[in-house]
């Protein structure tokens, strides 16, 4: 019988075999029983990146004020509903609460059992709350954010001692559009509230929550394409119309294209859109008119300006002789890109795989996210390997106190090349 099937009949029995695990590891030797791959898997990075064991050490809380503006912001508002009637049935009954955190592993909705909400105030399991796996271990939270799949933390699989009292299971939320990490929900209790069956229960229902985005986004495009057909309609030449965030609605004149990648701010006027050159842009309800100009462009040297200064606002600019556009970046492409600039001559996948999460292995995860990149930095960006072209001139604007945070500072190249401002 193994742990979790142990687990399932015997939850005192089970906690104190996994104690024992947890002990055997930190020490460097065999336990009674292996840790579930996930969970060895997970002690390994929290063991290279300086994770106490012993210790709950955690960054302050968001003000109310961020945790509103955060809601405001995030798609995971729309799928509140469907969690809620997912997660929150039977939570006053199985002694739990659902957690709702943002791509930051940040606490921004927590609900369930009055009881249980005080117990998790005591882990500081609370708004705000920073729950990132490199800052607070091994977590339902965290873990599931980093591994991007459905996760069960259960007693001492929890890195931290003090969380040991306390079982949790989370799964990822993803936008489907482009499958990018918007956040994570999680059932979290006491250890008698474990259920072999709450993982799947969880996974079940993040899922129902991203098949609802799916049909917000649907339904919002297909709006969209309602006002721009009479619009279209008018007009001569290549044309299309796109949505805030530049997924396509309807097109004429031209192939379909699936999105279009908008600097941020847009306005109205002229503009240069990768990869459709000069275009003309104009507002619709819900969205923009892109009207590419039927005109040459002037060729020149590139400049892009890779700005790491601020922990919570990283972007890019590209400057060129037909204009300058602005993307703001995740965390990862803000790494990706790091590396790459720090590495003129170019990095191949299983080195940027061994950069980023210490496996040379993990070589599709990275190609999927140059692959993301590639849609809006095109043609700067060669491949085999992967580095910028060499026409391009590129600068690194990294924080000014070297000290400080950048998007994931265990990455080694990226952590080392700190205060290392100047082209590159």
């Amino acid at each position: 019988m193994d742990v979790a099937q142990l687990a399932a009949v015997d939850t005192a029995r089970a906690a104190r075999v996994l104690s024992e695990v947890r002990q055997a590891a930190l020490a460097g030797q065999r336990g009674p029983v292996a840790p579930r791959p996930v969970i060895e898997q997970s002690w390994g990075r929290m063991l290279r990146g300086g994770v106490d064991p012993d210790h709950d050490f955690r960054e302050g809380l968001l003000s109310r004020a961020e945790v509103e503006r955060r809601r405001e912001a995030s798609p995971l508002r729309q799928v509140l509903p469907v969690l809620r009637e997912g997660l929150l049935s039977v939570a006053d009954v199985a002694h739990h609460i659902m957690v709702v955190a943002d791509e930051d592993s940040r606490v921004l909705w927590r609900e369930g059992s009055p009881a249980v909400l005080r117990k998790a105030d005591g882990l500081g399991f609370e708004l705000g709350a920073d729950w990132r796996e490199d800052v607070v271990g091994t977590n339902g939270v965290g873990t599931p954010a980093v591994v991007r799949r459905p996760v069960q933390v259960f007693a001492s699989e929890h890195f931290v001692r003090t969380h040991a009292g306390w079982t949790c299971a989370g799964a990822p939320l993803t936008d489907p559009r482009d499958g990018r990490l918007i956040g994570v929900v999680d059932v979290s209790g006491p250890l008698e509230t474990m259920h072999p069956a709450t993982l799947a229960w969880v996974d079940a229902v993040a899922k129902l929550a991203e098949a609802r985005l799916r049909e917000v986004h649907l339904a919002s495009l297909e709006r969209l394409r309602a006002v721009a057909a009479p619009v279209l309609a008018r007009l001569a030449g290549r044309a299309l119309a796109v949505d805030r965030d530049g997924w396509c609605a309807a097109v004429t004149g031209m192939p379909y294209t699936q999105r279009v990648t908008l600097p941020k701010p847009l306005g109205a006027g002229r503009r240069w859109l990768p990869p459709l050159g000069a275009c003309v842009v104009e507002p619709l309800a819900g969205g923009w008119l892109l009207r590419p100009v039927e005109e040459p462009l002037p060729r020149g040297r590139t400049r892009i300006v890779l700005d790491l200064s601020q922990p919570r606002r990283r972007s890019l600019t590209v400057t060129g002789s037909a204009g300058s556009w602005s993307h703001e970046l995740s965390p990862r492409h803000a790494e990706l890109l790091g590396l790459l600039a720090r590495h003129p001559g170019g990095l191949g996948a299983a080195a940027l795989a061994e950069e980023m999460f210490g496996d040379a292995g993990r070589t599709v995860t990275v190609r999927a996210e140059m692959s993301r990149v590639r849609r809006y930095l095109g043609g700067l960006l060669d491949h085999r390997p992967y580095r910028f072209c060499a026409d391009v001139e590129v600068q690194v604007l990294s924080p000014e106190d070297p000290r400080g945070p950048l998007p994931h500072p265990t990455v080694p190249e990226v952590a080392g090349g700190r205060g290392a401002d100047g082209p590159a």
